[in-house]
């Protein structure tokens, strides 16, 4: 390890331990230095890294604070990520299959603790897609609704945002459009359907089976389509 990574863990033992907790306000950079036995540089990088990082927010004039340390700030920089890999087919295909292997589990868990109001507000989303249906954009919004409550219903919040990163908003574009191109939305529509029907069985077999479906449908629709994409080029 670099001198800057473990004064980057020395502040990460801090949080973790509990001396530094969330909301905690980081002593001033000379205190802080010498609490860990750190230059004053090191202690500066290592302050920097770790608010690129989101675990710590700089708050000028004020003071450098640790942050919630929820999983949506942390893992916030993710689905920039995502999008910045959307011309690589590789690794488009490579998201593709972590979320077969991720949202089917992801849903077969929602059927176990789903309420019946999460069940309504899902429902709602499935109509609006069947609205949307001739308007791509439309039905990609209501699409990723659709997803994120199922998902949501799990109550993983680290969960969530690892999906939300991996799906990305481009790619379900992408999908979508070109999927009402080969006029082939119907059948996404009606794996939607199966999705929400299972769900409201609780049968958590049934819902992941139906999501793995769904998931590994649209992935071989994504391989097909970028093929013909090469043959074309």
């Amino acid at each position: 390890m670099s001198l800057t990574d473990k004064a980057i863990e020395q502040i990460r033992e801090l949080i973790r331990s509990g001396a530094l907790p969330p909301g905690a306000k980081l002593p001033p950079e000379p205190e802080l230095a010498a609490q860990l036995g750190l230059s004053r540089n090191l202690a500066r990088e290592a302050v920097k890294a770790l608010s690129v990082a989101r675990v710590l927010e700089v708050r000028r004039g004020d003071g450098t604070y640790v942050t919630s340390l929820q999983p949506s700030l942390l893992l916030e920089g993710l689905g920039g990520a995502v999008e910045l890999l959307q011309s690589d087919k590789g690794a488009l295909l490579d998201l593709m299959e972590v979320r077969r292997l991720l949202e089917p589990l992801a849903t077969g868990l929602a059927a176990h603790r789903i309420t019946d109001e999460q069940l309504v507000a899902i429902e709602r989303h499935l109509d609006a897609m069947r609205e949307a249906r001739d308007d791509v954009e439309q039905l990609n919004a209501h699409d990723a609704a659709f997803h994120r409550a199922v998902v949501a219903a799990t109550g993983n919040e680290t969960l969530l945002t690892l999906l939300e990163g991996i799906s990305g908003r481009t790619l379900r574009a992408r999908i979508w459009r070109g999927q009402v191109d080969d006029r082939s939305s119907e059948r996404t529509l009606a794996e939607h359907q199966a999705i929400f029907d299972a769900l409201c069985t609780r049968d958590s077999a049934l819902s992941q089976a139906a999501a793995l479906l769904h998931v590994s449908n649209t992935e071989h629709w994504l391989r097909r389509h970028l093929q013909s994409l090469d043959l074309q080029a």
